[in-house]
């Protein structure tokens, strides 16, 4: 027997249907709420509202449990590439040798702009915000490769954006990162693995150390279901629209400094109290003082009412990467001595205060040589084959157009007043 909800509305009462999920999640169904009860529900900032059923990641918030097609992330950071990620997500299944080597051949058989993408580019002032320029180039595309504009209904374009975009992004974060430091374009050398064609880009050189950690970054920031640049990605694609758009208004709503942004936000932290005499214990204060205004941050999360798994395998990276690479950074000190006198305050414990993945990803970019003001960019890099395989499932499932209701609070009816009379 289907489990139900009863709502009872004045004297009526109506059934709603349960779905349940793989972990025996459950949500109540009410698709046809508005056509059976002619009500709304009003969920703002959809914190109780599930806006599909997919079957690509799983979150448990309350264990701290992140999975992508059941793979838990701990094993895929430790294991996996990013392109067999891509696949994963893509596909469903992790690739077999022969599948991951003809998918990597057909990413690089589709590196390379056109040079008007690199001419508009170096229109923009060397001064603008990396996002910005990234939003521009990715909502360009479809000027400048018209042919990839029916990705929804022709499966051979469908996969020609993918892999398209897939195998340029790197070369757009790339040559934004030198546009903006005014240094000349490196061209792919396409004799180089994904990540490390982007380093060479990058920097013209490729340290192994830090291509592994690199790798490993990127796959932790593969996706993570209904977040607001995903929802966004698969609301925009509902109408759809092609895949480089849909993936354009994605890279805008991560650009916001409570998405994208934060892992430059808590870098930013971590100096400024460094720069104040990095009194770890005052700022732990301040934190807990509601009249100061310091926001503890990196500690946190919608989600996850634990420690972010992700956090945990990020944290095991930055004495590996800063001791490969010979360097030190005092703020890894900073960072420690937040998360440990944090999590033995019960202020941050209480209310599910723990350290999430932008808490110690910003140390390991700056410590590779990527500089602040890239890392939203850097994250887009990363959460890319997560926007297109949530567009993906979306197309597949053939969802309707995104529409959200909204509950009316404005003046009532009234009469045009002419302007001479106002």
């Amino acid at each position: 027997m289907n489990e139900t909800v009863e709502m009872r509305i004045g004297k009526e009462t109506y059934s709603l249907p349960v779905v349940t999920g793989t972990y025996n999640e459950k949500g109540i169904d009410i698709s046809q709420l508005l056509s059976q009860t002619k009500h709304v529900t009003l969920d703002t900032g959809f914190k109780n509202t599930g806006s599909t059923m997919s079957s690509i990641t799983f979150i448990d918030g309350a264990k701290g449990i992140l999975q992508h097609r059941g793979y838990p992330i701990e094993q895929l950071a430790d294991q996996a590439t990013f392109t067999e990620l891509m696949l994963l997500l893509l596909n469903g299944e992790l690739p077999t040798q022969q599948e991951l080597s003809t998918f990597e051949d057909n990413l690089k058989a589709h590196v390379g702009l056109k040079g008007g993408l690199k001419r508009l580019l170096d229109a923009m002032p060397e001064n603008t915000h990396p996002m910005c320029m990234l939003s521009v180039m990715v909502n360009a595309l479809p000027g400048f490769y018209r042919a990839n504009l029916d990705s929804w209904s022709d499966e051979q374009v469908r996969w020609d954006s993918i892999y398209f975009i897939l195998a340029n992004l790197p070369v757009m974060t790339a040559y934004i990162y030198r546009h903006h430091h005014r240094l000349a374009y490196i061209d792919p050398d396409p004799s180089l693995g994904y990540v490390e064609n982007f380093l060479y880009m990058m920097f013209g050189e490729v340290d192994e150390d830090v291509a592994d950690a690199l790798d490993a970054l990127l796959v932790l920031h593969g996706d993570h279901e209904q977040n607001c640049s995903a929802a966004t990605v698969r609301v925009a694609g509902s109408s759809h629209v092609n895949l480089f758009s849909a993936i354009g208004a994605g890279v805008n709503a991560l650009w916001g400094p409570l998405h994208g942004g934060a892992n430059q936000a808590v870098l930013e932290m971590l100096e400024a109290i460094r720069e104040d005499g990095g009194d770890v214990e005052r700022y732990i204060n301040k934190a807990k003082d509601k009249d100061d205004p310091f926001r503890l941050m990196g500690f946190g999360h919608r989600v996850y009412k634990n420690y972010d798994p992700r956090a945990r395998v990020i944290k095991k990276y930055v004495d590996r990467v800063l001791g490969k690479l010979g360097k030190e950074d005092p703020v890894v000190d900073i960072a420690k001595g937040l998360e440990k006198a944090a999590l033995a305050d019960d202020y941050f414990s209480s209310r599910k205060l723990f350290p999430n993945v932008d808490f110690y990803s910003g140390i390991i970019y700056r410590a590779m040589g990527i500089p602040v003001d890239m890392f939203t960019v850097m994250f887009a890099l990363g959460r890319l084959p997560g926007w297109i395989s949530q567009w993906a499932e979306m197309r597949t499932n053939n969802e309707p157009i995104g529409r959200p209701r909204q509950v009316y609070i404005g003046p009532a009816t009234r009469d045009y007043v002419p302007i001479d009379q106002r």
